[in-house]
């Protein structure tokens, strides 16, 4: 996807009282952040903030972490949080590669929605479940380690679930569409169009104790 360039991104990003600009000072420190002991939950790749936004307002005794690598794609999501105030919600312009850098056993769930599938062999080790991002969040965690996947691409899906099984995740999975979306389902903005065209959403709970 061709991401277009804003003017005095990077500016606009380091102002916004959401944005966390220096993540890597609280590594091991992150309920100094929020002020309190609740779990945190993270997003890998939040887009343009759909979903972790309306997971902060359903959920306000749970801290979420949006983590977006395109400071272009961030400002988007910033728009949504012009007026509003949710103190339970801190965004981080990073490339997932770094979060051993930023967290020290303080995650309780990552949610991955819709990544890149990185359909060619050669680009595998990108895709955020391969060995080396697996391996990487092993070491975010607080206690078991708790994935929740969403994506619309049923190749990065099996691939996903093989990956799983071969680390020891004890794995659920299902599959819906615009006729049996789950009662509590909150969407991202790909799942939004992606369920207007009739096309599947593939979800898996990996989980690791």
């Amino acid at each position: 996807m061709r991401l277009r360039h804003i003017k005095n991104s990077e500016e606009i990003i380091n102002k916004n009282p959401y944005i966390i600009s220096d993540p890597y000072q609280y590594k091991g420190k992150w309920n100094k952040v929020f002020n309190n002991e609740n779990p945190i939950y993270i997003e890998i790749g939040m887009g343009k903030g759909k979903f972790i936004i309306e997971n902060a307002y359903k959920y306000p005794h749970i801290n979420f972490i949006g983590i977006e690598k395109y400071s272009s794609v961030m400002i988007r999501a910033l728009k949504k949080l012009d007026i509003d105030n949710i103190p339970n919600l801190k965004l981080i312009c990073i490339d997932a590669l770094e979060l051993n850098n930023i967290f020290d056993k303080e995650i309780s769930l990552i949610y991955l929605n819709f990544s890149d599938p990185w359909p060619k062999d050669r680009h595998a080790k990108r895709r955020l479940t391969s060995n080396i991002f697996l391996n990487i969040y092993e070491n975010v965690f607080i206690d078991k380690i708790n994935i929740i996947q969403k994506t619309d691409n049923y190749n990065l899906f099996n691939y996903s679930k093989e990956q799983y099984l071969i680390n020891n995740y004890e794995i659920e999975s299902i599959s819906y569409n615009k006729d049996n979306i789950p009662l509590d389902n909150i969407t991202t903005e790909y799942e939004e169009k992606f369920l207007e065209l009739d096309n599947y959403i593939y979800k898996i709970k990996a989980l690791k104790k």
